[in-house]
């Protein structure tokens, strides 16, 4: 027997409710690999999966967790054997399939990446699905020209997940980085994972009539969407490009073609759940190279799955700075 946060829905008041249970490996769902679970994480999706489902997951009882990082016990695929550290990020893992928040999770062969040289399952963990994408993200605007010298490179929602860990990323790889966030209080921690620029949220939140506004930006990694991201793209300098990772502005955009047109700026958007497998691995790799771990440990709060109801009603509040550390065995 093993602990899981288990989710179970209510069929005639359609209200679900989350509570520590203990399960059976007989109860977990087939596939290849059976992986001990050591961490987890918290982000947005997991927040809708622990509360109201947000259509993401199709049948009660769920187990969220669509991050986690561990210690394969069993597989049926030769690419994995007992003892190997993996860490799973995407494949709606968490929503349609049962996910990382329990000690034991059993998932398909293709969904795992071996655990890079350099981090351990906790760190994997303080990175996540957030800072997966944070690389994706910034790996995107290198490969579209980005480079250092260039300017500064905006992100917006600076103090959450993706926000953060772009952050201390893109400050450690030698780029000014000018740090968007609507929390005064946060300007102090943005500074120590390497801003040097605080943008409060109020002056780049509303569109313009102007389509182009002065050249300021070299590179954007946008987590907002909405009318800050249609603001930024008349704020991007000739070639530059912008990394889309997240709605949490909304998930329209009020924006012209304009900065496509006359100064050649590129909107890449940036999907971390279906990334092929070699992506994976060159995303995971460049994290335990270019992320500083003293940063990242700066980011990093510690729960348990006991924790969890309250942390998922939380981050859905925008209540959850920095990265949340699962420790599931806690």
């Amino acid at each position: 027997m093993f602990n899981a946060l288990v989710v179970n829905k209510d069929e005639d008041s359609g209200k679900t409710s989350a509570a520590v249970q203990q399960l059976s490996l007989d109860d977990l769902p087939e596939a290849e690999v059976t992986v001990a679970v050591e961490y987890s994480t918290v982000n947005y999706k997991d927040g809708l999966c622990i509360g109201p489902g947000g259509g993401l997951v199709r049948k009660y009882p769920h187990v969220p967790g669509i991050d986690f990082a561990g210690t394969v016990e069993s597989s049926d695929d030769d690419r994995y054997k007992p003892g190997d550290k993996v860490v799973l990020t995407g494949w709606r893992v968490g929503e349609a399939h049962w996910g990382g928040y329990s000690q034991k999770a059993r998932v398909k062969a293709d969904w795992l990446v071996p655990l890079p040289d350099g981090l351990d399952t906790r760190q994997a963990m303080a990175v996540g699905t957030a800072g997966f994408t944070a690389m994706l993200a910034v790996m995107a605007l290198e490969d579209h020209g980005l480079e250092t010298g260039h300017g500064p490179v905006l992100v917006t929602g600076a103090a959450g997940g993706v926000g953060s860990v772009a952050t201390a990323i893109l400050a450690n790889l030698g780029h000014e980085v000018a740090g968007v966030t609507g929390r005064p209080d946060t300007e102090e921690y943005l500074r120590g994972l390497g801003a040097t620029q605080i943008v409060p949220r109020d002056e780049i939140n509303e569109t313009t009539k102007r389509p182009l506004e002065s050249e300021s930006w070299a590179g954007c990694v946008d987590a907002v969407g909405g009318a800050m991201l249609a603001r930024v793209l008349g704020q991007m300098k000739y070639g530059a490009s912008v990394s889309a990772v997240g709605l949490a502005g909304g998930a329209g955009l009020p924006a012209t073609v304009i900065p496509f047109l006359l100064r050649g700026v590129n909107l890449l958007g940036i999907d971390s759940v279906m990334q092929p497998y070699d992506n994976r691995v060159r995303a995971w790799k460049r994290i335990a190279s270019d992320l500083p771990m003293d940063k990242l440990e700066a980011m990093v709060h510690p729960a348990t799955l006991s924790d969890l109801p309250q942390l998922g009603s939380d981050i859905l509040k925008g209540q959850v700075k920095g990265r949340v550390v699962v420790d599931v065995n806690a």
